[in-house]
């Protein structure tokens, strides 16, 4: 089924060591992480085989990218709501790893399935490598960054949760960039 919406796009860029100072929680983080049945069992998610903060440092910028996802039906089923970010987080992802490219930074993409396996369990299961390690990038919450908090103060977006089994006024997506200017 395909869902109608609107977009808006929010961007912000900081320095590195500002945003790690004020943002980064990662030993709060990371027991939500491990409560979550991927931990450990998807490349995009931890524990990781690197230090995150020793990666992040190389760079000294990071452009953060917002994007508010109002549907134009308010009435939509909580069980709607992967279906309909996914149009916007593929699209993200392609420019994610254009710029990544171009400014030989390190992108962020986003929580949950891969959008490159699909529903295709992740070769990490099965202690093989990953399929895509060209395009799987860990998310900044699972390099143990406050997402809410880096929406509602660097971007001006409250993250709005479900009620009743129905999504959202709005669905937010939140992805980085690190790089060096």
């Amino acid at each position: 089924m395909q869902f109608s919406y609107k977009t808006e796009h929010f961007s912000v860029e900081t320095d590195v060591n500002s945003y790690v100072e004020d943002y980064h929680r990662a030993d709060y983080f990371l027991t939500f992480c491990q409560e979550c049945k991927n931990y450990g069992r998807r490349y995009g998610c931890p524990p990781f085989d690197f230090e995150p903060l020793t990666i992040i440092r190389k760079f000294n910028k990071i452009r953060i990218i917002g994007v508010r996802i109002t549907p134009d039906d308010p009435t939509l089923p909580l069980s709607a709501a992967n279906e309909l970010m996914e149009p916007v987080i593929s699209e993200l992802n392609k420019q994610l790893l254009i710029d990544e490219k171009k400014l030989q930074g390190l992108a962020c993409g986003f929580v949950g399935k891969c959008p490159y396996c699909g529903d295709t369990p992740c070769a990490r299961i099965a202690g093989k490598p990953c399929r895509h390690p060209d395009r799987v990038r860990p998310s900044l919450e699972a390099l143990g960054f406050d997402i809410g908090k880096t929406t509602q103060q660097l971007l001006g977006i409250d993250i709005k949760w479900s009620h009743n089994g129905r999504i959202p006024e709005y669905l937010t997506l939140v992805c980085g960039l690190f790089y060096n200017s």
